[in-house]
């Protein structure tokens, strides 16, 4: 049996037949993978000679041991010098080591208000003006918190998080230092930068966590990352939860997970929730990233369905489905 893909039930030609997937190249890999990713991580798809090949071609570059990237996060310095601008936003966060939801195709570049028009080309280059403190740039990039409150002010609340989440995990930022920005902030993006500061959480391991968490948050849920569930015989860390709700819900990331011991082992764990009484909802990282729409239909129908109330209608989401 042949699977097509479908969109509101019926058939969307946009999408590959089964058999004709897309070659996701190593420098996609790392895209996905929120611009950083370790050799383990890569070797899950992709060859040993396919990842040395990347290597040679540039389209992937080994920046430390066990860490690689993708071109444009090691040349926005470059870039920052070339129009006489700092290194902030997207651009900075990739600089400081942190994964985030999506790799900018630009150069997220910061320059003074009173700056007039760039003399020099721009192609490739995101301008954003804002008269930076001495004390939160160094070396031609914004320091990792002034990095945190910028992405805080300008991007979505998902894309945010994200980078918030990765500050804390790296420890560049701390848990009060960002709270504590919050609470000063005033101005355009302050009530933004408020709610980053408050749901920032260094226990998601990825972007695509932070960014699941994120649509949860916009429809009022308050889950716990990594939350520990445990009964009689079971016991599990799962991406987000809730005891009182009895909720578990999971990102499935863009890696593979298809050998059988983990199809096995997938398959257990999620009968055993269901046995003791837990909900379990999981999404894939293209429903997540893409599909955003569909996903907080899902969380407003669960809830809505757990009040007895009125189930809202299903936006249109793309989905494959057998023929």
């Amino acid at each position: 049996m042949v699977p097509a893909f479908f969109l509101c039930g019926k058939p969307d030609s946009r999408f590959r037949r089964f058999g004709q997937a897309e070659q996701v190249t190593v420098g996609r890999t790392v895209e996905r993978l929120g611009g950083f990713a370790t050799w383990r991580e890569l070797r899950r798809q992709h060859s040993r000679r396919a990842i040395e090949r990347g290597m040679r071609e540039g389209s992937v570059i080994r920046v430390a041991h066990n860490s690689y990237t993708v071109p444009g996060t090691v040349q926005a310095v470059q870039t920052a010098l070339r129009v006489g601008g700092i290194v902030s936003h997207l651009s900075a966060a990739l600089h400081h080591g942190w994964k985030v939801k999506t790799v900018p195709e630009q150069t997220w570049i910061t320059l003074p208000r009173t700056r007039g028009a760039l003399r020099k080309s721009t192609h490739g280059v995101h301008v954003h003006h804002s008269d930076l403190p001495a004390d939160q740039m160094r070396d031609r990039v914004t320091t990792p918190l002034r990095t945190v409150i910028d992405c805080a002010r300008t991007l979505p609340f998902d894309e945010a998080l994200a980078v918030a989440d990765s500050a804390l995990r790296s420890r560049k930022v701390s848990r009060s230092e960002l709270i504590a920005a919050g609470a000063a902030a005033r101005g355009p993006g302050s009530v933004a930068v408020k709610l980053v500061a408050k749901h920032a959480s260094d226990k998601a391991d990825n972007p695509l966590e932070s960014v699941l968490r994120a649509l949860t948050i916009e429809v009022g849920l308050e889950l716990t990352p990594q939350l520990h569930v445990a009964e009689p015989g079971v016991f599990a860390v799962v991406d987000l939860g809730s005891e009182h709700l009895r909720l578990i819900i999971e990102a499935e990331g863009y890696e593979t997970h298809g050998t059988r011991k983990g199809l096995r082992r997938d398959c257990c764990r999620h009968t055993e929730f269901a046995i003791f009484g837990w909900t379990s909802l999981r999404y894939a990282y293209e429903d997540t990233m893409f599909e955003q729409d569909w996903v907080r239909w899902t969380l407003l129908a669960w809830l809505a369905h757990r009040a007895g109330t009125k189930i809202p209608a299903c936006p249109k989401h793309v989905l494959p489905r057998a023929a």
